[in-house]
């Protein structure tokens, strides 16, 4: 099993140095979904939510979250990211709105943190601006699809849509 990086040899929590990795090209992409009632998701694709464009907002606050990403995780390295794009699809059958998001940039770490982010805090903003109209909604489903570059290569989750 490996080691958990973020631990020193006492057991004391530690930021990783990352200064002896290479610099590599890194993508991440991660998933998610807010599970809600037919008549919910209804506000979302007819617009007619109170609070506004439900989609257009959660995509920019996704895309910040994943700006912000050191700011909010105590030991994640901050980076400069040179691409987030956040994608909503309601869905009918779920019912609700899927969630995705891809970060990339070149560098000694890795962005599935700033992805999975992105996916959270979209998430909580869907939740946000519905929650006027249904407090039952549920968020999951929260994963790293697949991810690339650096030392520990390619992966990709099975089952990852």
């Amino acid at each position: 099993m490996p080691e958990l990086t973020h631990f020193d040899a006492e057991g004391r929590a530690h930021m990783v140095d990352v200064g002896g990795k290479e610099v590599t090209a890194r993508t991440a992409v991660a998933s998610g979904h807010v599970r809600m009632r037919p008549e919910t998701l209804a506000h979302v694709t007819t617009g007619t939510a109170k609070k506004g464009d439900v989609l257009g907002v959660a995509r920019l606050a996704g895309i910040m979250a994943a700006k912000r990403c050191a700011d909010l995780i105590p030991l994640c390295h901050p980076l400069p990211l040179s691409h987030v794009a956040v994608d909503l699809t309601p869905d009918a059958a779920l019912p609700g709105i899927r969630i995705t998001a891809e970060v990339r940039t070149t560098g000694r770490t890795g962005v599935e943190m700033e992805a999975l982010t992105a996916v959270s805090v979209a998430a909580l903003t869907v939740y946000d601006m519905l929650k006027a109209v249904e407090k039952t909604m549920e968020i999951g489903a929260i994963a790293v699809d697949r991810k690339e570059g650096g030392k520990s290569g390619p992966y990709t989750r099975e089952g990852a849509p």
